[in-house]
């Protein structure tokens, strides 16, 4: 089975350009697009969010232009909520904001015996498509969690300290209380 790259081959280089999807087939650089790793964007209680019962809200924020790769954000996520299920149960609401939609490609280079034949170099060298990603800007949000008391603001950051190691780039935590 196929290995994917180490995400700091992708996570600080320049975008490559060419990803475009299109309804009509010659305009379609991108013929096969890979399926989104991330199945929820929104956990826990959002009606109590609704009524104003979560008034301490946590954001982590990224502090510079970086690509996560949506493996990354769904394991940050699984993480997250997992812990804060097991600390919190049904008093926290948690959002992932950023919808990967760049799509990455590789031109797989082989190596060894007879590998010389399959190749072409540069020549053709496109790739296929391996993943998603989405596009960070400096400041720009990854992971919101409402929280009832101050109490689990406590747990939510000892979290978001643990999750950091999964997320490339430097990121920081913000931290509010919403005015009812």
């Amino acid at each position: 089975m196929a290995a994917l790259r180490k995400a700091n081959a992708y996570s600080k280089r320049k975008v490559t350009p060419f990803t475009r999807i299109s309804k009509r087939k010659q305009k379609s650089y991108i013929k096969v697009v890979p399926p989104q790793k991330i199945v929820k964007f929104n956990m826990g209680d959002s009606k109590a969010n609704a009524a104003g019962k979560f008034p301490h809200v946590l954001t982590i924020i990224s502090t510079e232009k970086v690509q996560i790769r949506h493996n990354a954000l769904e394991a940050c996520r699984q993480y997250i909520n997992k812990k804060l299920d097991k600390e919190l149960p049904g008093q926290y609401l948690f959002r992932v904001i950023p919808f990967p939609h760049h799509i990455q490609r590789e031109n797989k280079m082989l190596t060894g015996a007879g590998a010389d034949r399959m190749q072409t170099g540069m020549q053709l060298s496109f790739g296929k498509s391996v993943g998603k990603s989405a596009i960070l800007k400096p400041n720009s949000e990854l992971f919101y969690i409402a929280l009832a008391n101050p109490k689990a603001v406590a747990i939510a950051r000892q979290i978001f300290k643990q999750v950091k190691s999964k997320l490339p780039g430097r990121t920081k935590v913000l931290y509010e209380i919403k005015n009812s």
